[in-house]
Order: C-alpha cells, then sequence, then structure tokens
C-alpha cells in the first residue's frame, strides 16, 4: 500500500536524502520517494503503519503528516478547512509582519518632527536590510541553501547565497549613513529585482516552500507577502532614483 504525507522542514538535497533514508529503514517500509518541491513523500508500506511511528523516526527538525484529501461533495468541511489554513498562514507570517510594522514606524518616529519623505524611505529601506541580514546571520550555513531554493542566481552561483546576507548588510549602513546611496538603490534593484522573479515563479507554480527572507531561524512560507516586501522595496528604489 501507498500514503503520501506532507514534510515540513526540508530546504535541501541532503535533507530529502536523510528522509528517504530514515523512513526507509522503518519496519514494513519497502520503498521511500521524496518530492522536495512539493514537500511530500510517498511511502509504500507492506502493512498501515501510523503516523506518529514515522514521526518518531525522523529528526526534530521534520514534520511529517498525512496530506489532506479534499472531498467535493463536502463544501462545509473543505471551506472549514481553508479557513484553518488561512489562519496558520497568517500565524506563520506574524513574525514578518510585526518586523515589517515596527520598521515603518521606527521610520515614521526619526522624522515626525520634521517630516520628509525621502528621508523616511531611505531610513525605512536601511532598516529593512540591517534586521532582515540580521535573522540571516543567525544560520549562515543553513540559509544559502534555503534561498537556493527560489533565487535564480543562487541556484546558478552557490557563493552568491553565503555573502547575501554581507550585501543585505552592507546596503543597510550605506542607506542609514546616506553613503552613495544612488548606488545603493541600483543594486536593490538588481538584487531584490532578481529575488522577486524567483519568487513570483515560484508563487505561479504554487510550490511549498520555505521563505528564506528571515533566515532559517523563522519557519516562514513563500507567500504573496514575500513578493509584496520586495516590490515594496523595488518601488521605493524606483521612487528615491527618479527624484
Amino acid at each position: 500500500m501507498k500514503h503520501t504525507y506532507k514534510i515540513t522542514g526540508m530546504t535541501c538535497g541532503n535533507c530529502k536524502a536523510s528522509v528517504e533514508k530514515y523512513l526507509g529503514n522503518i519496519d514494513n517500509v519497502t520503498n521511500v520517494a521524496v518530492d522536495l518541491e512539493k514537500n511530500e513523500a510517498e511511502v509504500t508500506m507492506n502493512k498501515h503503519i501510523d503516523t506518529a511511528e514515522l514521526q518518531k523516526a525522523l529528526p526534530s527538525k521534520y514534520n511529517i503528516s498525512e496530506k489532506e484529501v479534499k472531498n467535493v461533495f463536502a463544501s462545509t468541511s473543505a471551506s472549514s478547512y481553508e479557513i484553518e489554513q488561512e489562519k496558520s498562514k497568517l500565524q506563520q507570517l506574524k513574525p514578518l509582519l510585526l518586523i515589517m510594522f515596527y520598521i515603518t514606524v521606527a521610520s515614521v518616529l526619526l522624522h515626525y518632527k520634521n517630516w520628509n519623505w525621502g528621508e523616511a524611505m531611505l531610513d525605512f529601506m536601511g532598516l529593512f536590510y540591517i534586521v532582515f541580514s540580521f535573522f540571516k546571520m543567525l544560520d549562515l550555513k543553513g540559509f544559502p541553501e534555503s534561498f537556493r531554493m527560489y533565487d535564480p542566481l543562487a541556484k546558478r552561483v552557490p557563493v552568491y547565497g553565503w555573502v547575501y546576507p554581507f550585501i543585505e548588510t552592507a546596503l543597510g549602513l550605506m542607506f542609514l549613513m546616506r553613503f552613495e546611496v544612488k548606488i545603493a538603490l541600483i543594486i536593490t534593484l538588481i538584487v531584490l529585482g532578481i529575488t522577486t522573479i524567483g519568487v513570483t515563479k515560484t508563487l505561479l507554480d504554487k510550490k511549498s516552500i520555505r521563505c528564506a527572507c528571515l533566515g532559517t531561524a523563522l519557519k516562514l512560507p513563500m507567500t504573496e507577502a514575500t513578493f509584496i516586501e520586495n516590490a515594496i522595496m523595488i518601488v521605493m528604489a524606483i521612487l528615491m532614483l527618479v527624484n
């Protein structure tokens, strides 16, 4: 018999190999096929194995659950499930939304006495980069693997994923110190433009992967919020260059 499970916590090929290895070592499991892009595992077994037993065989960083099967005849249940999914997504995005809120408030408070849109936007962009790079720095080994799952340049040039947090830190300092702002704006358009292409493709393909915008310390799903935060920075950069 075959069962399909959802697995969270996988970020790279090594994770895929580990999950296949640990699940394959369970008695009565004859085959394990993991789809990294879908975060799914198809497990073939001689007899039914409880999900809790499968979970025990995996390291704590992975979470396995039975894949939900939609029933077209149970519209009420389907609607309830979708609502729960939305609540779960919002709960996962809470850290990101709070960080964006605090960065916005800080940028406004820095200039509320002598308001200047341009200065406020530069501070917003500077704080954005500093805060986001901080979270990436918490796991410099894990971030590149998560980042290359959707960033086109990181996929082709692995070293780019390693230096990306430092690029963000440098850009943050440049904006906050008003040092070579025009260059920082151009680099922002290039860097975030590349990432946004990858994010857009991931969303259009409806892939279920982890967003690396806040590193690997916070398990954020790839959602439209990731696209929006990048779009905000890109629009600000364009406005600053035009003005």
